[in-house]
This record gives structure tokens, sequence and C-alpha cells, in this order.
């Protein structure tokens, strides 16, 4: 069986890591968006999401170390799976809300991207947790990383634009 590209570990743990610090660096809206999904009040968000940036750098480290790599894709699935059932859930009950997901407020109903995240990403970290072996890191494997991430942090901050409203015609 052909190992799995080296690229794949690499990307998630850049999304972990990325999303560990955006937690940090923007606690309070964070919290907030966090006690809006699960329907909280604003404390136990805030114990939430800083729970999840350290969850999130855990298994960003576990995915680097070829070690504890299944650990870290385990871990990745379990965030993913809990972020993705919160955000079905806020889905459901409907209105706007601040999913936490981009750099900038973002108050909208869930929409399918935001649904469709969630799951793509336990998709992967499934796929490195089964995988049977990781191919060795080369020079590239970093800049696949990379590329993987911009195109993903691209598509994330296109789908928190506001959508543009269409006039009768």
């Amino acid at each position: 069986m052909t190992p799995l590209p080296a690229p794949l570990p690499l990307f998630l743990a850049l999304v972990l890591g990325t999303a560990a610090v955006h937690k940090l660096v923007a606690q309070p809206r964070v919290a907030a968006a966090t006690a809006a999904l699960v329907g909280t009040g604003r404390a136990p968000g805030q114990v939430l999401a800083l729970a999840a940036a350290t969850l999130e750098a855990l298994a960003a480290i576990a995915l680097l170390l070829p070690a504890t790599r299944v650990l870290g894709a385990g871990l990745a699935m379990a965030l993913w799976s809990a972020y993705g059932a919160a955000l079905l859930l806020a889905h459901r009950r409907g209105g706007a809300a601040d999913c936490g997901c981009s750099f900038g407020a973002a108050p909208k109903p869930v929409d399918t991207f935001a649904l469709l995240r969630a799951p793509l990403l336990v998709l992967l970290a499934t796929l490195v947790a089964l995988a049977p072996a990781v191919a060795p890191f080369s020079v590239e494997a970093p800049f696949a990383a990379l590329a993987l991430f911009a195109l993903y942090f691209a598509a994330g901050e296109l789908a928190a634009l506001p959508t543009p409203r269409r006039s009768p015609a």
C-alpha cells in the first residue's frame, strides 16, 4: 500500500495550530461565539474555547511526531466532530451566529461551507489515523502543506463574506 503523503499531517497540524492561536488571540470573541454555538453562558463558553485551544495545540504537536501521529489524528477527529455537531445544532436552531471560524466577526446563519468543513477535516484526520505509514518528509512537504493551508484559509475567508443581495431586475 502506498504511504500517505507527508503534507497531509502537516496541513492538519497547521489548521489545528492556527485554530489554537486564534482562540488565544481573540479570546473574548471566540468565547462569545463558543457560548452561542453550544447554548451556554459566556463563562462556560470561555472555558470550552480555552480547553479546545489546548487540545488543538496538543493534537497539532502529536500529528508532527511519528510516534504520536495516530493519537493526534484521533484527538483532531474528536475535536472536529464536536465542532461539527455544535454547528449542526446551531444551524437547526436558526438565526445568525458567529461560528468563530474566521478572523473577523461574521454573525450569519451557519451555512453549507461551515457544515461541510468539519466532516471534511474529520475525514482527512481519519486517513492519517488509518494510514499504515506516512511518506518521509521531503523538502517539498512543508511547502505543499502551506499551499493546502493557504487554499483552506482562502476558502474559509471567502465563505465568511456576506452574501450579496440581488436587486430585482
